[in-house]
């Protein structure tokens, strides 16, 4: 199971680090996280594209109750995040607290930690999203 985690967050790397999206070159309908398949038309012709750091939140959830590798880390806020380009993304949100957050308010994309797991404790790094402070 271990190993299988390793590969799986190896191989979704770029994707986690980098806002790495699918667009599809029949359709151009746009799947984060990626697709090998477009759901909408059924074509496999499908390019990468980065997605844009920036959006609105549009809705938000405080999770209280969480799998077994994210409970050290609760409470956590899950918001969905439509970004600049109008794709609409789930993703945590992180330095803001829970009474500060509003529908409305403009989020940036920033590298944090996801979780660890095993016996080594590996991190898992990915993309959170945070306040813009201008």
């Amino acid at each position: 199971m271990i190993l299988m985690e390793r590969i799986s967050n190896w191989r979704r790397k770029l994707e986690r680090y980098r806002l790495l999206a699918v667009k599809c070159r029949r359709c151009k309908a746009i799947y984060y996280p990626i697709r090998s398949k477009c759901l909408k038309c059924g074509s496999e012709d499908l390019e990468y594209i980065e997605l844009p750091k920036r959006g609105i939140l549009e809705s938000y959830t405080v999770i209280y109750t969480a799998p077994s590798r994210f409970t050290r880390y609760t409470p956590y806020i899950v918001g969905l995040i439509k970004l600049d380009n109008g794709v609409k993304i789930l993703a945590q949100l992180t330095d803001v607290n829970i009474d500060e957050i509003h529908i409305g308010m403009h989020v940036e994309a920033t590298l944090r930690r996801l979780y660890d797991y095993g016996d080594e404790d590996q991190i898992v790094y990915g993309v959170k999203f945070r306040p813009v402070i201008e």
